[in-house]
């Protein structure tokens, strides 16, 4: 019992219809390995695990009297971006130091009737902004391969989190890659959907035609497990997509199913140059051109294609993102919800240090650059050129498509850097180069691990696909790690027991 947190989503769900141990049991053995360790990853903002306690006696209940929803009893945490009712939902900044929600976002709702058991919420990079997970107003979390290194942001308390054996999954959001950078750092898998897949009802937004929530996972079938119950239309939400609803566990084991010694024989993988340029680590590259090789092993075919500039995406993102980010920010003002400032003179006082208490830098920064992009005399120079190039980019995409099936890339341009690296946030942003293309053009891409540095720390590949392919991204990734073992090892935090 002591290694339970270490068994994949599969293995627990087997676990749990076997009644090799109930979810109170499980539950229990997650909520003692927070409490015990979490003092040194600082991977949650909020615990419930009085609700989740009565939530897993509930589901043990439910199994018993015959229910077979397969996550029923499964313990999982959120990303505390997406509100939950009756639950602090910080969004990790001060500005909403007090704010309980009083309702559920839709993906919350929609895990809830899963059955599974929620054990709280992970901190972020403030906003959602931010690579490293230094921004948060409730502190830095730390990579529980490398106490000294970054988990990677903005879902870094998602990652931190199911690489340290706390969860065995978690929700994150997506705007510039902030599902699949931290789990590039921490050795996981992690996948963006196409935008459109899963509601953004209740997520709190920062650029609201970026951002999508995704699952985080060891594996990509963990992944899989909890995407499922996240996805579907909701009308609720302007910007979510009627479209064939896929079963992602399915899917993946009947490819298992019919999978022979060349599970990938007809599979074409791009690969971009622009990806494997300047700036690059040379570990990264090595362990990305090592695992194309594998994936080659398999039967599949390398095809060289062309994207835009990576340099070019980033330029244009960090002008369409921080506009974005101006307008959604604006409600917070001092006067409705969440932080207030002290006795102010005048209503302009009140929004004026209210938002400047209640912000942090970073925050602040992104909000001042959209503002001014957005201004009279700008709008056009910054904010409508960068809306034409992000229709270009979406062209090189489609292009590039027309060759292959799935485009592969490293996740980062490096492994996790030090917290005492304390990047300036030009340099920070360019650990976002290769990721952030993907939300521009609304793609779905996944992050798996594919090795370690000679210091110990994971390197993701990204796999980008067309739109609405996310079966073939995980199918792909899962079949990946049938034939190697690189989502099997183990931070140094998961390897200790309590």
């Amino acid at each position: 019992m002591s290694e339970l947190h270490l068994l994949s989503t599969q293995q627990l769900i087997t676990g749990l219809q076997d009644k090799q141990f109930s979810s109170l049991e499980l539950t229990e053995h997650y909520i003692k390995r927070i409490d015990a360790l979490d003092s040194k990853i600082n991977s949650f903002i909020t615990h419930t695990s009085e609700t989740a306690r009565a939530q897993a006696k509930a589901a043990d209940e439910m199994r018993a009297q015959g229910d077979q929803r397969p996550l029923l009893g499964v313990p999982m945490a959120h990303k505390d971006i997406f509100c939950t009712q009756g639950v602090l939902t910080t969004c990790g900044s001060k500005m909403l130091y007090n704010f309980v929600s009083p309702y559920n976002a839709t993906i919350v709702s929609n895990i809830d009737k899963a059955g599974m058991i929620s054990l709280g919420k992970l901190n972020m990079d403030e906003f959602a902004m931010g690579s490293d997970n230094s921004s948060s107003y409730y502190g830095t979390v730390q990579n529980p391969w490398n106490l000294e290194r970054v988990p990677g942001g903005s879902s870094g308390g998602s990652a931190a989190a199911v690489a340290a054996g706390f969860v065995p999954v978690a929700t994150g959001s997506d705007t510039g890659g902030s599902i699949r950078q931290p789990a590039s750092f921490c050795g996981l898998t992690g996948i963006k959907p196409t935008y459109g897949r899963v509601s953004r009802f209740g997520m709190i937004a920062y650029a609201s035609s970026l951002d999508q929530a995704g699952s985080m996972g060891r594996s990509a079938k963990d992944c899989a497990y909890l995407l499922q119950p996240m996805i579907g239309h909701d009308p609720r939400d302007a910007t979510s997509i009627k479209y064939d609803m896929p079963d992602y566990v399915q899917d993946i084991n009947d490819a298992q199913a019919a999978a022979g010694d060349k599970p990938f024989a007809g599979l074409r993988i791009g690969v971009a140059k622009e990806y494997f340029g300047t700036g690059l680590d040379r570990e990264v590259e090595q362990a990305a051109r090592a695992a194309l090789k594998k994936y080659e092993e398999l039967g599949a075919t390398i095809v060289e294609v062309n994207i835009t500039d990576p340099e070019i995406t980033l330029a244009t993102y960090y002008m369409l993102a921080p506009a974005e980010a101006s307008s959604n920010l604006s409600r917070f003002d001092g006067v409705r919800f969440g932080y207030r400032c002290e006795n102010p003179t005048d209503l302009i006082d009140l929004y004026t240090r209210s938002r400047s208490e209640g912000f942090g830098p970073e925050v602040q920064r992104r909000i001042l650059t959209g503002t001014y992009a957005l201004s009279a005399g700008y709008f056009d120079a910054y904010y409508t050129k960068a809306q034409k190039i992000r229709r270009l980019i979406v062209k090189d995409f489609d292009e590039a498509f027309a060759s292959c099936d799935v485009i592969a890339s490293p996740t980062a341009p490096t492994a996790a850097y030090k917290l005492s690296d304390n990047l300036d946030p030009a340099t920070m942003y360019l650990g976002d180069v290769y990721t952030i293309a993907v939300n521009l053009a609304g793609l779905p891409a996944l992050s798996q691990p594919v090795g370690l540095t000679s210091d110990g720390l994971p390197i993701g590949l990204q796999l980008i696909g067309k739109h609405w392919q996310e079966s073939q991204l995980l199918t792909t990734a899962h079949l990946f790690q049938q034939h190697t073992d690189h989502h099997l090892q183990h931070s140094a935090i998961a390897k200790e027991t309590v």
